[in-house]
């Protein structure tokens, strides 16, 4: 089996291949009621919905992916909840809907929404350089020349401070380490900054103020660069709390959203369910995913130290579905305000003015829909999304009142976006079976699928 270099593993989330064995789908849990307005329990599919099963088995059958599970929230109620494939192609054990998966970058928006947790205690202004908590950052270079013959390179001043608004919104200049710009890989590299994936051992403080003094790729602002942005923002998390991130985490998210299977890293009663990672062969057949340099498909059940708040993070299904379902009850859980209307608001607004994020624009955290980049069926406009590395991918409707989540455990992948784009396309078709088109006669413009790199 040729194996996949470590910087496909870290490229683009894609989806793609294994055997149809469908797990029962379980009943939702009392904590699922907590989380609904309605207080009502998870509700019978429509019949439609039967295209949903049939696309999954589709994909399972065919060793396109191992396993998927998916799951949609409509009104406050969980109307679809079902596994698909197999948890291990090895052993062809069946999926089930409570594993708990790798989500990588949709770590992300769970720490922009601690971010603003302590933006809402008046903590700092979202126009602070973060230089002021974070000295690290303080007068920011931006990359002007670059030797690749021994990484070394040059730099002029940057035009300002890099903000945390510009964290936020991935418009730092901050790259990534291995699937950055090819100067950022190098340059990064050599000073031995993690990616977050697979990297349990160090600290986030240190890390992050290794980070700091580095070259930007372009002036703060200027444009999307996905990067690390968020692993500081993490940091600022810790400095402003006195906590570590997952501290934090769990003290102010976790425990009051019941979120009992989020981790960083998985205690030993749970490390079992941890679903097996895999990737694809020369003749592209799903098979198990072995070590990766330095990278064990299995660091979420590591003693780890490092908190990243970009990648970090494993859980399951139902958790990420009641984070989301926070979201969209704006930012209220379990009868409690986790955040006010008026910044979920502003999470998901536009936060990035004429720049672009492939065919979205960007808030707070969150690739968002624009009327322009609307499809039909698909998210309305002024939806919000993301996703992670190995085939996760999510995303809220608020006009449609929809949370609606696929979680496959594959990468790389040669069905690359396939299986999320007709997903969406299912679950409009399933569940709004009346969406109307835009009032523009234009031909809406083809969304990225979660605007970019995971």
């Amino acid at each position: 089996m040729k194996k996949p270099s470590l910087a496909l593993l870290l490229l683009l989330s894609g989806y793609s291949a294994v055997a149809q064995v469908a797990a029962p789908a379980r009943k939702a849990s009392a904590a699922w009621t907590a989380v609904a307005p309605a207080g009502a329990p998870a509700t019978v599919a429509p019949a439609s919905a039967q295209r949903i099963d049939q696309l999954l088995r589709e994909y399972t059958a065919a060793n396109r992916v191992p396993g998927a599970i998916a799951l949609v929230m409509r009104d406050g109620k969980v109307v679809y909840r079902k596994a698909f494939g197999v948890d291990e192609v090895a052993a062809q054990t069946p999926l089930r809907t409570d594993a708990i998966v790798r989500i990588a970058s949709q770590t992300k928006a769970v720490t922009s929404v601690a971010v603003m947790m302590l933006y809402e205690e008046g903590k700092f202004q979202l126009d602070d350089p973060i230089s002021t908590y974070l000295p690290a950052f303080r007068n920011p270079g931006v990359l002007a020349t670059f030797n690749a013959q021994d990484s070394t390179y040059t730099t002029v001043p940057a035009r300002g401070e890099i903000t945390i608004r510009q964290l936020l919104t991935h418009t730092s200049g901050i790259s990534y380490p291995v699937i950055g710009t090819k100067e950022a890989q190098a340059i990064y590299a050599k000073a031995r900054i993690p990616s977050g994936i697979g990297t349990p051992t160090g600290s986030l403080a240190k890390a992050m103020d290794a980070l700091g003094p580095l070259p930007l790729t372009h002036q703060p602002g200027e444009r999307f660069t996905y990067g690390l942005s968020v692993d500081v923002l993490g940091r600022l998390v810790e400095v402003l709390s006195g906590q570590s991130l997952d501290q934090f985490l769990r003290a102010r998210l976790f425990e009051p959203l019941n979120m009992r299977d989020t981790y960083f890293y998985l205690p030993a009663a749970k490390q079992a369910r941890l679903a097996k990672l895999h990737t694809e062969d020369a003749t592209k057949q799903t098979v198990p995913m072995g070590r990766i340099g330095n990278m064990t498909p299995d660091y979420p059940n590591a003693a780890g130290t490092y908190f990243s708040g970009g990648a970090g993070l494993s859980s399951t299904i139902d958790d990420y579905a009641r984070f989301l379902q926070m979201l969209l009850n704006n930012g209220t859980a379990n009868g409690r305000q986790l955040l006010k209307p008026a910044t979920v608001a502003l999470m998901t607004q536009n936060q990035i003015g004429t720049v672009n994020q492939g065919d979205h624009k960007f808030g707070l955290g969150f690739s968002l829909t624009t009327p322009e980049s609307a499809k039909v069926p698909g998210p309305s406009a002024g939806s919000y999304e993301w996703g992670g590395i190995f085939g996760t991918t999510y995303w809220v409707d608020p006009k449609e009142k929809l949370v609606a989540l696929i979680y496959t455990q594959k990468y790389p992948s040669s069905t690359s976006r396939d299986l999320a784009g007709k997903f969406k396309t299912a679950v409009y078709q399933s569940f709004v079976p009346n969406q109307k088109a835009p009032a523009s006669s234009a031909a809406p413009v083809p969304a990225s699928a979660a605007g970019g790199t995971r």
